[in-house]
């Protein structure tokens, strides 16, 4: 007998993306995102990670000298564009969540 209707994916959300982590060892890539994170999830650490980023930076400030701050300045206006985005995005997911068509 035919089935009608086929099997669910056994996933919802496959990987998100390739292996990272490249070294110049010439081995494979150390990390990857695993299988099956939403993506609300991935954004919701991005997120994290930005803001540590952007604090490290600041952080940077107390011992580097002056010809270096142009690039911490640089460093910190690119994260903080960066979780301005992802931000952004986690506020339509959250909105679409709330107010499904």
């Amino acid at each position: 007998m035919k089935k009608i209707v086929p099997d669910p994916p056994t996933s919802l959300y496959p990987t998100l993306g390739n292996p990272f982590g490249d070294c110049a060892a010439g081995h494979p890539q150390l990390f990857s995102v695993n299988a099956g994170i939403a993506p609300h999830d991935a954004l919701v650490h991005a997120s994290l990670y930005l803001r540590c980023a952007y604090d490290t930076a600041y952080k940077s400030f107390d011992g580097v000298d002056e010809s270096a701050k142009g690039f911490l300045w640089s460093t910190l206006h690119s994260v903080e564009m960066a979780k301005g985005l992802v931000e952004a995005l986690l506020d339509a997911l959250e909105n679409r969540a709330l107010n499904p068509l």
